[in-house]
């Protein structure tokens, strides 16, 4: 083995600990500290009134939400309560930590409700003013003007509201948007930035799409092969691949030497970093 598998690995909660908790909740983010995670990792949509607010669509999911009267939300409904036409004082009457998840049936269940990005710099300064955020920009092409604001001012509100809250040095922005990392680095040259690609891309050519290189290379997981782990460390690149749940592969990924996991499930990994 080429690198000691029980390196330094940063272990990143994904949407807080989505297997124990429910998503993107305050509740999660506050078990993901406690557990020990190195990096919360979290999405983000803008409300009406221009408030970075921690969702993984921008718009109510039927999947993890019930609506202000505990009701159902169906598929053809759920775009309709679209996060950037809501107020925050809105988007909480939505129940989104009730309802089963049946991809996570042991999530501990509990009212809960879409905080803002503030809410949990807010809850990390209390819990662990170290803990660092992973923070994905969720926007496509199709959404610009629609369900968030255009590429340059969505990134705009993101970057006041980091440095409003002084956590600069603790965040890292990622998007499987380009557009939206272009912009990142126009306005905050500085800005660690990870390269977020799908199942359905290349990581060679996610990568020769992006005008510069980013600090971190964030691919589905089952993209990565030892080898290329590898060189890619070799050329500068952090390699922090996401969602993995399982032991096993936790494991595979620890022994190829990757510099951070992103799980739903970050207490499977502290517990194998610790044997």
């Amino acid at each position: 083995m080429s690198c000691n598998p029980k390196k330094q690995v940063d272990v990143q909660g994904h949407r807080g600990c989505r297997g124990l908790l429910p998503e993107n909740s305050l509740p999660a983010f506050e078990k993901a500290i406690e557990l020990g995670v190195q990096t919360l990792e979290l999405d983000i949509a803008i409300t009406k009134d221009r408030e970075v607010v921690v969702s993984h669509e921008p718009f109510m999911s039927g999947v993890i939400c019930f609506d202000p009267e505990n009701g159902e939300i169906s598929e053809e409904r759920n775009r309709a309560y679209n996060l950037f036409e809501m107020t925050h004082e809105e988007i909480k009457r939505f129940d989104c930590g009730s309802k089963f998840h049946p991809t996570y049936p042991k999530q501990e269940k509990l009212k809960t409700y879409k905080p803002l990005l503030s809410e949990v710099f807010e809850l990390a300064k209390t819990k662990n003013p170290n803990v660092r955020f992973n923070i994905e920009i969720k926007s496509k092409p199709e959404y610009y003007g629609k369900y968030t604001p255009h590429p340059e001012a969505y990134v705009k509100i993101v970057l006041n509201e980091i440095e409003q809250h002084e956590v600069f040095k603790l965040v890292n922005l990622q998007s499987f948007d380009l557009a939206i990392l272009e912009e990142v680095k126009k306005q905050s040259p500085k800005m660690p930035v990870a390269l977020l690609i799908d199942e359905d891309e290349t990581i060679k050519g996610k990568l020769q799409a992006l005008s510069y290189k980013p600090e971190i290379i964030s691919p589905y997981f089952k993209l990565l092969s030892q080898d290329q782990i590898k060189d890619y460390q070799s050329q500068g690149y952090l390699i922090i691949p996401w969602t993995i749940n399982e032991e096993e592969d936790m494991k595979t990924m620890l022994e190829w030497c990757v510099d951070g996991i992103i799980t739903d499930y970050p207490d499977r990994l502290i517990n194998l970093l610790s044997e």
